[in-house]
This record gives C-alpha cells, sequence and structure tokens, in this order.
C-alpha cells in the first residue's frame, strides 16, 4: 500500500510538472509575441526565481555546499542551464510547438544514455521507437525536402533535447546522495552564472505587463522542475517521460489557438510520429521495467 501510495503521488506530481511546464513555454512565447523576448533575462528570472523557491520551501533540506564539492552537480547544473536557455530560443525563433516537438526526442537520447550510463537494458522496442521518431524529425525539420531545409535553430533545438537527456539521467543518479531541492538548485545556480551577465549586458526597460508575464513563467518554471524533479526520484525515466508527453501536445494545441501556429501536413505527420516514437519507448520500457519488478 505504501509503495502504491508513493507512486500515486509521483504521478500527481508528473502531471502537475507537465501543465507547468506548457505554461511556461506559452508565457515564453508571449512574450516573443510582445517583443520582450530577452532569452538572457528570461533564462536569469527562472533561475532566480527557482532558488527563491527553493529557499522558502527547502530551507532545511538544502545543501548549498553540494554545488561547488559534487562534480556530479556541478555538470547538472552547468548542462541543464544552457539546456534552458537553448529551449527558450529555439521556442521564441521557431515556435512554441515545433521547438517542443524537437525538444521531445530527448526520451529516445535518455533511453540510450541510461543504457550506456545507468546500464539499463537496450530492448528492440527503444530502437524501433528511436526509428519512428528520428523519421518524424527528420520530416518536420524538411531533412527529406529538396526546397527546404532545417535552419540553425531547428539545430538548437536538437542539441537542447540531447542536454535534457543527460540531465533526465543525471537526476536518477543525483537521488542516490543529493536531495531533491540541492538537485534542482544546482540548475538554477550554475545557470545564473551563465545567464546573468549577458542579460545585465543586454538589459532593456520591459513594461508593468512583460515583468508580470516573466515572474509568472518564472513560478511555473521553478514548480514545474521542483516537482519533476521529486518525481523522478519515485518513477522511473521511461514512466516519468511518458507523462512528460503532455507537454508537446498541450503545447502545440496552445500555439495553434493563441498564436496562430499552423503545422504542414508532413510536418504534422513528423510531429505525429516522434511523439508516437517517443510514447512507444516510454511504455515498452515502462512495462519491461514493471514486469522485471514483480
Amino acid at each position: 500500500m505504501t509503495a502504491h501510495l508513493t507512486h500515486r503521488r509521483a504521478v500527481g506530481l508528473m502531471l502537475l510538472s507537465a501543465a507547468c511546464f506548457t505554461a511556461t513555454v506559452l508565457l515564453v512565447r508571449a512574450l516573443g509575441e510582445m517583443g520582450y523576448a530577452n532569452i538572457w533575462l528570461v533564462s536569469s528570472a527562472r533561475f532566480v526565481v527557482g532558488l527563491g523557491l527553493i529557499s522558502a520551501v527547502y530551507w532545511r533540506e538544502f545543501q548549498p555546499a553540494h554545488l561547488v564539492r559534487s562534480r556530479k552537480l556541478i555538470e547538472r547544473g552547468v548542462t541543464g542551464g544552457i539546456g534552458v536557455y537553448l529551449t527558450y530560443l529555439a521556442v521564441v525563433k521557431l515556435g512554441a510547438g515545433r521547438a517542443t516537438f524537437i525538444g521531445n526526442t530527448y526520451v529516445i537520447w535518455g533511453a540510450l544514455l541510461a543504457a550506456w550510463m545507468l546500464r539499463e537494458k537496450l530492448r528492440p522496442g527503444v530502437l524501433l521507437g528511436g526509428a519512428a521518431a528520428l523519421g518524424g524529425l527528420g520530416l518536420l525539420t524538411n531533412v527529406f525536402s529538396t526546397t527546404a531545409h532545417p535552419g540553425p535553430y531547428d539545430l538548437v533545438a536538437f542539441i537542447g533535447a540531447l542536454l535534457s537527456a543527460y540531465v533526465v539521467v543525471t537526476i536518477r543518479q543525483l537521488h542516490e546522495t543529493e536531495h531533491t531541492s540541492t538537485i534542482f538548485s544546482a540548475q538554477c545556480a550554475y545557470g545564473l552564472v551563465i545567464c546573468g551577465l549577458p542579460a545585465v549586458l543586454t538589459y532593456q526597460p520591459l513594461p508593468p505587463t512583460a515583468w508580470a508575464v516573466l515572474l509568472v513563467a518564472g513560478v511555473t518554471a521553478g514548480i514545474g522542475q521542483l516537482t519533476m524533479t521529486r518525481a523522478f526520484r519515485d518513477l522511473p525515466v521511461a514512466e516519468g517521460s511518458l507523462i512528460q508527453m503532455l507537454v508537446p501536445l498541450g503545447i502545440a494545441l496552445g500555439g495553434m489557438v493563441f498564436f496562430g501556429e499552423r503545422f504542414s501536413v508532413h510536418e504534422m505527420i513528423g510531429a505525429a510520429l516522434i511523439l508516437g516514437g517517443t510514447a512507444f519507448t516510454a511504455v515498452r520500457s515502462a512495462t519491461t521495467a514493471n514486469a522485471e519488478a514483480e
């Protein structure tokens, strides 16, 4: 019963995380539409709010000294900080839906990295789902087109996906020795080091409305990251990633409803293949993990 309740709580936290991440990306996209999308500033605001949330909620558990002593925390912080910046940049330049579908391929790369770093078994289902997602990625980014080709921001989104995969696997490793708050704070602290100075140098005054959107985006991002990090303590990478499939769906719908984003037929097919391939990978991995546990 205790294990069942723990699992239900972890699923609930992951669902909350997905909702918060969806809201965050759409809010960043809104800033872009308003003409105030300084990505350095947006990223820094997220990190500052995140550190504030940690200080308010986990002031007893937070171990700031570990941030400079643990090589793995430093790697998680630097990688996560760069990944946040690249993700937001891709959202503004490519559109929320397209950028998020490309970024969502992190599930495939995460499964491959987990096989290497965590010694998880690499099963045929992962390879099949990966092949489908890669084919979808090619369609979505026009790799197969003779007239259009992938742009530089498609590459930015792809690199962001690789970094996200590394972060997810690293979070699973760090939960063996570190508290959720310390793991999350690594991203905020090192991300702020990376983005803080450029944010100051490129700063331009924002109207109150833009500041309000920026603040809300920082809060939703902080809550989303905290709940995801905590949920991965009790959920396998595959099962947690499956729940995060709701994010690209929500963002694509939000992009169409609020920002008039549209996909061509072949881009829609590509997006469906990415979603289907990553979902299949996560389902197969979760099913296998549950069977082995029983």
